[in-house]
């Protein structure tokens, strides 16, 4: 996300962040009414109001409101074949016409609180302020999953139930839930004095909301104001979404090249947009370019770019290749693009027919069936997901690792900038609140180990080495995202290691994998909440609360529309079984059900070990160890180049990382509504980017979404659909076909 626009650096302050690298611990950038980081100095304002209200009727009401509303969409949203993700930035753009509201209608009669001496309570103390929005945005972070969408641990109950066709009752599912996400607040408790109140630990993403905060409470004084601007966004976004949504569905993913080659594979393996290469493929629905990697008006333009380099590389290049030209494991047996799972033979693998009574592999039945075999596609997908892994952690320590190590070195210098300073005069949150947390949420953990083993599978000594790693990669990982606004991914890390010490147990490996990496993922969000509240001078004690309400109350609301869908419509998830068109297909819990298969019930060893197919796949942690040394010599050898260090191999190689479930008609569609936006209206536009951008990123969102919901209580639920070429989606289905010689699958020519 892009921080809105900046005053040009002058030229005395890049020297003093010169003289800062060079020696963080004593330079005149450490004085002590600026921050020693320029890009704080420009953004973040050096004054605080302690006497604004912040516990206020309105907070409290919009906040919880809003956690609640943005629970129940994204979870809602989850299980659709093109997820809608309503961000916290939605939320922090509709908040602020709310907020007026509510201060000019709210009475400003002032209430004697009973209990509390001469303390007096207003429904309406004033004007709403900037403190109450951040707060409420606070909550809305933790009703969108953190920026995940909702709580991950959910996804363990969906495959459960969905896929499994097992049970798990509600009571362990919600202390899945919720014991996850407060073991993160315990990490982030831990670490908050190593990576919140040191000025060197700046936390880049969290300027994006400090600009746009300010940009907000602005005087407002141009010709549409941007509460104005909101409504006539929503309005259109929620009318036009009728459309795509339930009249003309195909506007959702439109591919000509289908319609024009209705009898040829290839053609439609080529044109289709969501089961192939989506060449000549667009939509015309928000859903669709906003599904799985967020609105791209809230991307800045050089991430679009690198993203979508590593895109066209891994799609258009190597694809292709290993598909029609290497025929890379026997990938022409099953379809180009699928996250599901097959027989040598090329037909679905029936995974109910190796899990046995007791929730674990039956090998009799696994040796009768053969080994898995996934698509060319998905396993290629793992394989760069190995390299993204090794190359993030050579790229930080070759072209980040000074400046984190000078920045630790310098945050522990005990010298405080005028931000810490300033939030010296709140009281602090005393760490027994995040001990006791902490201690809780592990006891209870611990409890459910043992006392619903059936139902978890994980063992006590899992929960603990579980927590240990949490533990141990929280600190680094929180200097790493600080610093460098690169957080590295370790859940891979998580399933492999399981996997190989308790394989055949499905549930235990994604369990162990929900502990120990989801917690740390947790707790780097709640650290980049607490920095946010950092900067924008909010009582530490009112955060912690706003935080922890949130979490519990956004964990129970997923569950609960979890447990609803999954008992209400019939064959969720079963793309199979479901009729056609239908959007319940759960995209990412089907991948996550793969992983479940692949790490866990048939274990690495069977997949990507000697007893699997894929074992060439972990050259891919060699090859992405050594890619950015390489990049590095090449910058050494020349330096003048200034893009050699421009290019960053774990944006390039994780850039198509959100596939599956995603599609290429989605990476296309984003890229270029993208572009338009951050780029020629950012630079041609700028004054309506400033003021408009964010506020149309969220009415088109909340449009999307209202609808959405009004649309299956009312159509739906009464099981009344339309039928009619608009409504049969992209109309490519041999898309989906196997192009090797002799394979029969149902629907398919045979070559």
């Amino acid at each position: 996300m892009r921080t809105l626009e900046i005053e040009a650096h002058p030229s005395s302050s890049r020297q003093k962040d010169q003289n800062a690298l060079k020696d963080p611990e004593n330079n005149e950038a450490d004085d002590d009414d600026v921050s020693p980081i320029e890009e704080v100095r420009l953004t973040v304002m050096n004054t605080d109001d302690p006497t604004l209200p912040v516990w206020t009727f309105r907070m409290w009401t919009i906040g919880i409101l809003s956690c609640a509303l943005l629970s129940f969409l994204n979870q809602f949203f989850s299980y659709r074949t093109e997820p809608l993700i309503i961000s916290q930035i939605s939320a922090q753009v509709a908040s602020l016409p709310i907020g007026h509201f509510m201060a000019s209608v709210l009475p400003r009669t002032k209430f004697r609180i009973p209990g509390f001496g001469s303390r007096q309570f207003s429904l309406n103390p004033g004007p709403f302020n900037m403190k109450e929005h951040v707060l409420i945005s606070i909550f809305a972070n933790a009703g969108s999953g953190f920026g995940n969408g909702s709580a991950y641990a959910v996804m363990i109950v969906n495959i459960i139930k969905a896929f499994y066709g097992r049970s798990i009752t509600f009571l362990a599912s919600w202390i899945l839930i919720i014991t996850t996400q407060v073991l993160g607040y315990g990490w982030a408790g831990l670490m908050r004095r190593y990576v919140v109140d040191p000025a060197h630990m700046w936390w880049p993403g969290t300027l994006v909301q400090v600009s746009l905060f300010r940009a907000l409470h602005e005087k407002d004084e141009g010709r549409m104001s941007r509460g104005k601007f909101f409504l006539i966004a929503l309005i259109c976004s929620f009318s036009y979404y009728v459309l795509p949504g339930y009249l003309f569905p195909t506007l959702s993913n439109m591919s000509w090249i289908c319609w024009i080659f209705s009898k040829s594979v290839t053609a439609q393996q080529i044109g289709s947009g969501m089961k192939g290469l989506g060449v000549g493929s667009f939509t015309l629905d928000w859903s669709t370019v906003a599904a799985f990697m967020f609105s791209p008006l809230i991307c800045p333009f050089f991430a679009i770019v690198n993203i979508y380099i590593g895109f066209l590389m891994i799609i258009y290049v190597v694809i292709p290749i290993c598909y029609w030209w290497l025929d890379v494991y026997n990938a022409k047996t099953f379809p180009l693009f699928s996250s599901h799972l097959f027989t040598a033979s090329g037909h679905p693998y029936n995974i109910s027919a190796i899990v046995n009574d007791k929730f674990e592999i039956d090998m009799p039945s696994y040796q009768a069936m053969g080994r898995i075999h996934l698509s060319m596609f998905f396993s290629l997908s793992y394989g760069f997901g190995f390299a993204t892994i090794a190359a993030t952690v050579t790229h930080v320590f070759l072209f980040n690792g000074r400046e984190v190590w000078q920045r630790y070195r310098a945050s522990h210098n005990n010298k405080e900038d005028i931000h810490t300073r300033l939030m010296r005069k709140y009281e602090d949150i005393p760490q027994w609140w995040f001990h006791l947390l902490l201690g809780l949420s592990f006891v209870v953990s611990l409890i459910a180990c043992i006392v619903m083993k059936d139902q978890i599978q994980m063992p006590w000594w899992g929960l603990i080495f579980a927590c240990a790693m949490a533990f141990g990669f929280t600190l680094p990982t929180s200097i790493i995202t600080a610093t460098t606004n690169q957080t590295p991914g370790l859940n891979i890390i998580t399933e492999y290691l399981m996997g190989l010490i308790l394989p055949g147990k499905p549930i235990a490996n994604v369990c162990f994998k929900v502990y120990g990496y989801i917690s740390m993922t947790q707790a780097v969000s709640f650290l980049s909440d607490f920095k946010l509240g950092h900067y924008m001078k909010i009582p530490p004690r009112s955060m912690f609360l706003v935080q922890f309400v949130g979490t519990i109350l956004a964990g129970t609301i997923n569950l609960a529309v979890a447990w609803w869908l999954l008992n209400s419509i019939d064959n969720i998830c079963h793309d199979e079984l479901l009729p056609p068109n239908s959007p319940w297909t759960c995209p990412g819990d089907r991948v996550f059900f793969d992983a479940s298969v692949i790490w866990g019930l048939a274990g690495p060893r069977r997949i990507f070990g000697k007893l699997g197919n894929y074992g060439a796949l972990n050259w891919f942690f060699l090859g992405g160890a050594l890619g950015p040394f390489l990049v590095w010599l090449l910058h050494k050898a020349f330096p003048n180049q200034s893009w050699i260090p421009l290019i960053n191999l774990p944006v390039l190689l994780g850039a198509s990382g959100a596939m599956p479930p995603a599609t290429a008609l989605n990476y296309n569609s984003w890229a270029a509504v993208g572009t338009i936006f951050n780029f020629f209206i950012f630079r041609y536009r700028k004054k309506w980017w400033q003021r408009y951008n964010y506020v149309l990123s969220a009415a088109l969102d909340a449009g999307v979404a209202f609808m959405g919901v009004l649309l299956y209580f009312t159509l739906s639920m009464e099981g009344k659909s339309m039928t009619w070429w608009g409504a049969e989606g992209e109309h490519c289905e041999l898309a989906t076909c196997p192009t090797a010689k002799g394979v029969v699958v149902d629907g398919c020519p045979v070559f």
